[in-house]
């Protein structure tokens, strides 16, 4: 069963430890400068939502949602100038798995089929996530759990492949 539990900090040393690894580092960021992101989202001065899942109990790894209208006009948006080619009503999805041996096991997929259940839930249409295009593994999973290529964004997000969720399963 896969859970998500709010992100607390409590759970910030643990993420810190996978943030360090480096199947993280070659898709994120310096950890201690993530961290601090993170930290800002539990204190709420970002309002993107930090979530731990967890498969039948046990934390295997990070899940945020973020929102397109709320990263407008920042200097997030500066480095990612795509961000305006989005709808403000979207809500952007990043995940990393904790264990290197859990990757390419199918738990990527799995867990966001169940969160963008969640989001549509909470009444997100538009959903999406920003993999870098040669992060195979990840595209390959993004595509597992429904999300597509906005073909109209092609060329224009440098190192970012815009990918849509489509609702397939009737969810509102």
């Amino acid at each position: 069963m896969i859970t998500f539990r709010p992100l607390t900090h409590a759970d910030v040393p643990m993420l810190s430890d996978w943030m360090a690894r480096p199947h993280w580092r070659k898709w994120w960021g310096e950890p201690d400068e993530e961290v601090r992101y993170v930290v800002d989202m539990i204190e709420g001065r970002d309002t993107t939502l930090p979530y731990i899942f967890q498969v039948d109990g046990v934390d295997k790894g990070y899940i945020q949602v973020w929102f397109v209208k709320d990263q407008l006009g920042t200097e997030f948006a500066k480095d990612y100038p795509w961000l305006d080619l989005l709808p403000a009503d979207a809500v952007g999805v990043d995940l990393s798995i904790a264990d290197q041996e859990d990757l390419s096991k199918g738990i990527g997929t799995r867990v966001l089929q169940m969160f963008v259940r969640k989001l549509r839930q909470e009444g997100h249409d538009r959903i999406i996530i920003d993999p870098d295009p040669v992060n195979t593994r990840a595209v390959r999973a993004y595509r597992n759990a429904g999300f597509r290529e906005m073909p109209e964004l092609a060329g224009k997000t440098d190192d970012s492949l815009l990918m849509e969720h489509m609702n397939t399963e009737g969810v509102s």
